[in-house]
């Protein structure tokens, strides 16, 4: 037998062994059902009325806001917080509907445009339109992650989250005595090498314009610690750090940083897989930290907002998360107690969030 027929022979053999033996099955693909038994016990409906403080409306003209109050009370959310208010006319056009028919079950934050900040009109012209949204209804502003990522300067330069030519904005938040809700970089595994060693491989592969890098546009550490710098430089204002600043993974850093600023709070939205893989690390944060804590979901999907319920009010085990490219571990329920629990839900918004209808809400 010639040394080509060998191979052939040997790769024959060594394929139908494949077959026998085992079979090729990409990571991504295995998902198997687990045969774990225990109790499940699901939660569809919150246990007390809540407040989404993290949501993205685009449309919100009457009809649409009587389809969302229908599913609202399915679920038992007592006020959408809208962080898309975009400011301007269409923050005005969103808070009269809203007058007209809900008026107590939304509330919308502005936006502000952060390209042309050396323009030295431009810090003028942002604190104007603060003032004027805020006589028109809003209720906070709401700074997108394009901050300290995307947005530059007249020369190119990224804005960074701390600049100085952007206190007039935050100064005025604290004196209008509204909150600022920002979303400074994103999970910190995008900045490291994509391999088998990163947690958020598969999410890189299915997104892979996610991917950053130390110099694209900096290194995460960074832009989160000018978030923070931020913070602690305008202490008469109230900030809340969506995604829990995306320290969820490392509770005890995080509960570092609100030690250091009294300021700041932080929402939840997005990051509940986190919080379910660790669920005695994540009882004593929020034993700790119960009065910084704001519920917020992100993204307006409500056959997801179940999850949220069963990890923080049950005691369940074992349990997957809805997004396997986020999270490909199971869950563990919290179990919160009510008076946690509450605050969580509503009663830290209804402190730090001016002109909410407290009486939605047990006391």
């Amino acid at each position: 037998m010639n040394s080509t027929h060998l191979f052939r022979s040997v790769s024959i053999i060594l394929a139908m062994s494949g077959i026998v033996f085992g079979q090729s099955l990409d990571w991504e693909n295995y998902d198997p059902p687990s045969t774990l038994v225990v109790s499940e016990n699901p939660v569809v409906r919150a246990k007390f009325p809540f407040i989404d403080v993290h949501s993205h409306q685009w449309r919100m003209g009457p009809s649409d806001l009587a389809d969302r109050v229908v599913e609202m009370d399915a679920m038992n959310m007592g006020i959408m917080v809208n962080l898309s208010g975009r400011g301007g006319s269409q923050l005005k056009a969103m808070a009269s509907n809203v007058a007209k028919s809900y008026p107590s079950r939304f509330a919308i934050f502005t936006n502000l445009n952060f390209n042309g900040v050396d323009s030295g009109s431009w810090a003028k012209s942002a604190v104007a339109q603060l003032e004027e949204d805020f006589k028109n209804g809003a209720k906070g502003l709401k700074v997108y992650k394009s901050l300290g990522l995307s947005n530059t300067d007249a020369n190119g330069k990224r804005v960074a989250v701390d600049d100085p030519r952007l206190d007039p904005v935050w100064a005025k938040c604290g004196e209008l005595g509204i909150p600022v809700i920002i979303h400074s970089a994103d999970p910190k595994p995008f900045w490291q090498a994509h391999d088998n060693q990163n947690e958020r491989w598969l999410e890189l592969k299915t997104h892979p314009r996610r991917k950053r890098s130390d110099t694209n546009p900096a290194p995460w550490e960074q832009i989160i610690q000018e978030q923070h710098n931020m913070f602690k430089k305008h202490r008469n204002t109230n900030f809340i750090s969506a995604h829990m600043s995306w320290m969820a993974n490392d509770l005890g850093r995080l509960s570092d940083v609100l030690d250091e600023i009294p300021n700041m709070h932080v929402g939840i939205g997005a990051i509940i897989a986190e919080l379910g893989r660790q669920p005695r690390m994540a009882n004593l944060f929020f034993e700790k930290h119960q009065d910084r804590v704001l519920f917020g979901k992100d993204s307006y999907k409500t056959e997801e907002f179940p999850t949220y319920f069963r990890v923080l009010e049950s005691s369940d085990e074992y349990f997957p998360y809805y997004k396997r490219y986020h999270a490909f571990w199971r869950m563990y329920g919290l179990d919160l107690p009510d008076e946690r629990l509450k605050k969580l839900y509503y009663k830290n918004a209804l402190r730090i969030i001016p002109g909410l209808d407290a009486s939605l809400f047990p006391k």
